[in-house]
């Protein structure tokens, strides 16, 4: 990843079709992102603002992001000031990666007022803070820094806003000639070898992959291994360094961008805003800053959070998991015991006619075995502390013992490999949940009573369990909506009370996945298609090929009483395989309801 000041100026430069443009909603859909959808230059779009630790970003976006039912004091903040307002600018302080999105809106009282809109991607320390720029008083940050946590920079309400600490680097896009080969003059004379990082740290806003790059269009393969001949500071490696330094710099003044998503040298997927000539492996393009950072980040950041949110769920569902598997191995061990009851019972038999041929004391017989003509004798091991007739009923007793377990065994065993497979399923539902399909998930294990409810009143829990809960629809290439459940409590109401008697409906066949539901009695192959697409990528199969997915109609599926939650079964059904294409996939529009 090279999130540095050049792929920050190239998002402001892409941005600038928003200036002019009024914002219409704002929502927060973790504890680090907002979205802001507006309108500009007759088209809709929206823009993710994201103060992740691990993941800052800002670039418009096609993907959809849940609306919580509670906004968050710092998004309602936002709506009062912002929403409604129309951009005045868009830009980058220095090369550094800070962001300004002016804003200006009237007030209560019919008075312009104006509000600034700072993004800070400065990794662990990212923020977003809205400042009143008349005053440079913070109204508020999405991550509040106190007192106690910096002296130096807070980030508070009432608070004047201070900028980060400044690194006093030169401006990459100002620098002249002389500046660097002051700066590189500089360099070598406090180390041997220079090596690249002194770029990084003599310049504002440019990042080691961006060093290599200089040093690679400068002496080529060479420098990857280390030969860049730094150490020995000549005339010609300089005018060098300086050719390629300033030729990058060109493309960069003269907003040349061309996003790239490839490999670097140790191999690492980094992504550019600029041509890359040391990426390595097959190099994807893209039209735009946003479509690249998008496909790079992916939904690395959402996993990254689910898997934050979903540590604790995880390791309930693993240690139940590993608990029902255990116990499934004891009864089959049972069973196996259990399946000698009939040898039990014969041994009693033989027994029972030859008392007279058995002593107390004895610790084996050999008896005439009359119910095996194969076998013409079986020897029966005895308690040498019973008598004979005391030995044949303890096999007697054995084998009643036996018979009675195995029917028990049997319903156990069956309960224990349900009990596994939803396990399984709920493991699965979680690699691809968002936030609010973690918090539905929560709650199906709460109304299961796997959880104890955390805090809640009961009559809050009442409410929460008849809500609707979160609704993924796709819409094929058709034109037609396809639902799609991630959770039980979604597939649940997918199919027993959103479909209509003759809706489609599709799920992997004996694979943990998703019900998937067609919303239309008339559709082509396309639609069945992609509908299969998404039973097959949303399920435990996700990463197979050839998936086999059952489709029927919603008529033919019907729940068991008694049965655990999205369980169903269903008839008449007809056999697609699929092979899950997730690009195709991403391309589907889709909304989160």
């Amino acid at each position: 990843m090279a999130l540095d000041g050049i792929v920050t100026r190239s998002i402001v430069h892409e941005l600038q079709v928003c200036v002019g443009g009024r914002i219409n909603k704002i929502h927060q859909p973790s504890t680090s992102d907002i979205i802001i959808n507006l309108r500009s230059q007759s088209e809709n779009r929206r823009l993710i603002l994201s103060a992740n630790p691990t993941y800052p970003r800002v670039h418009f976006t096609e993907e959809s992001f849940p609306n919580p039912q509670e906004a968050p004091m710092f998004c309602m903040l936002l709506r009062k000031h912002c929403e409604g307002s129309v951009i005045e600018s868009i830009s980058q302080i220095g090369m550094e990666r800070i962001i300004h999105i002016d804003v200006r809106q009237r007030d209560e009282l019919g008075d312009m007022s104006q509000k600034r809109i700072i993004i800070e991607l400065m990794g662990r320390h990212s923020n977003i803070i809205l400042v009143d720029p008349n005053t440079g008083i913070q109204l508020d940050g999405i991550h509040h820094v106190t007192p106690a946590i910096s002296t130096f920079r807070i980030v508070m309400p009432g608070f004047a806003y201070s900028e980060p600490p400044q690194q006093h680097k030169l401006n990459p896009l100002e620098s002249s000639k002389e500046e660097f080969l002051a700066a590189l003059t500089e360099a070598g004379s406090k180390e041997e070898n220079v090596g690249k990082a002194w770029i990084v740290n003599a310049y504002s806003g440019l990042s080691p992959l961006i060093a290599e790059e200089i040093y690679f269009r400068a002496y080529g393969e060479s420098s990857l291994a280390g030969n860049d001949a730094t150490g020995n500071l000549t005339d010609l490696n300089n005018e060098t360094l300086w050719t390629s330094f300033n030729e990058l710099m060109s493309e960069i003044r003269e907003q040349r961008y061309s996003p790239l998503i490839g490999n670097n040298s140790k191999g690492k997927s980094v992504f550019s805003a600029i041509p890359l000539r040391l990426v390595q492996g097959e190099i994807r393009t893209f039209d735009s800053i946003s479509q690249c950072m998008e496909a790079y980040y992916g939904d690395k950041a959402l996993r990254d959070t689910v898997k934050q949110r979903t540590g604790d769920l995880l390791r309930f569902l693993q240690n139940e998991r590993n608990k029902n598997i255990k116990k499934l191995t004891n009864l089959e061990k049972d069973l196996a015991e259990a399946d000698d009851a009939e040898r039990y019972r014969i041994s009693g038999e033989l027994l029972l006619s030859s008392l007279h041929l058995i002593s107390k004391g004895d610790r084996e017989v050999k008896l005439v075995n009359y119910y095996d003509e194969e076998q013409n004798t079986l020897t029966i091991p005895l308690d040498h502390l019973l008598t004979p007739s005391e030995n044949a009923q303890r096999y007697f007793k054995k084998y009643n013992k036996f018979k009675n377990s195995l029917a028990a065994i049997d319903e156990q065993m069956s309960k224990t490999r349900e009990e596994i497979t939803y396990l399984e399923g709920l493991l699965q539902q979680l690699t691809y949940a968002s936030i609010t399909d973690i918090e539905e998930i929560r709650e199906e294990l709460v109304q299961q009573e796997y959880l104890r409810e955390r805090g809640k009143k009961n009559n809050k829990k009442k409410k929460k369990k008849d809500a609707r809960p979160t609704l993924h629809v796709f819409t094929s290439s058709e034109g037609i909506e396809i639902y799609v459940g991630k959770n039980n409590l979604q597939n649940e109401y997918v199919t027993n009370k959103l479909g209509n008697s003759n809706d489609t409906w599709l799920h992997t066949k004996d694979i943990p996945g998703s019900h998937v539901l067609i919303r239309s009695a008339t559709f082509g192959e396309a639609t069945l298609n992609e509908a299969a697409q998404l039973a097959a990528y949303f399920s435990q199969a996700k990463e197979s090929s050839s998936v086999p997915v059952d489709c029927t109609l919603i008529r033919h599926v019907r729940k068991p009483s008694g049965a655990k939650p999205g369980f169903v079964i269903y008839d008449h059904q007809k056999t697609l395989y699929a092979t899950p294409d997730e690009q195709m996939i991403k391309k589907l529009p889709n909304s989160i309801k």
